[in-house]
């Protein structure tokens, strides 16, 4: 499996870029591209999504073609779900990353005790999710509500939200954003 790093390093040479023309277009510090290039750190969505669009692509196109030549297939162990970016103490894993032209993209989302998202999110989608351990708060647009294993939400992504967990553990939830933001 091609690694992220490997890909965004391809892309950028492709493209004629170096590191510092990226950062500069990016926003992302010089070290930073350097150590996501070299597979030493994981990006966040958001830094992904600089990175991305600094590139000119998007993160369908990006994922698309990350495992090429494999044909799609409906299964995936969970060892092969592909980490997408990992915020502070939250880690995101993508089903079916190399299925072509997905027109819905399925999180499994992993908050450490106390994790939180940075901002308000927005893009233009709809959201929903299921709790399957532990317990988060969900805001959204300035309405929050704990979830408990079961609970769920389904919302317009486009008003803005964010997630903490405040459970002593891990929690976990099983997300589904239609369009694919990447």
């Amino acid at each position: 499996m091609a690694m992220v790093g490997a890909k965004l390093r391809a892309l950028r040479q492709r493209r004629g870029l170096g590191m510092r023309e990226l950062a500069l277009r990016s926003g992302v510090s010089h070290s930073a591209i350097s150590l996501i290039e070299r597979e030493r750190m994981s990006p966040s969505v958001d830094t992904l999504g600089a990175i991305l669009a600094a590139l000119g692509t998007t993160f369908s196109s990006f994922f698309a073609d990350l495992e090429s030549g494999l044909p799609s297939r409906p299964f995936y162990k969970a060892e092969e779900l592909a980490e997408i970016g990992r915020a502070d103490r939250i880690s995101y894993r993508l089903v079916g990353m190399d299925y072509p032209n997905r027109r819905m993209l399925m999180l499994a989302e992993r908050y450490a005790p106390g994790a939180e998202t940075e901002l308000m999110i927005t893009h233009n989608a709809e959201e929903a999710g299921i709790v399957t351990r532990g317990a988060v708060e969900v805001t959204v647009e300035g309405r929050s509500q704990v979830l408990r294993q079961g609970d769920a939400y389904y919302f317009d992504s486009r008003l803005p939200h964010s997630f903490r967990n405040v459970d002593p553990g891990v929690s976990e939830i099983v997300s589904a954003i239609t369009p694919p933001t990447y």
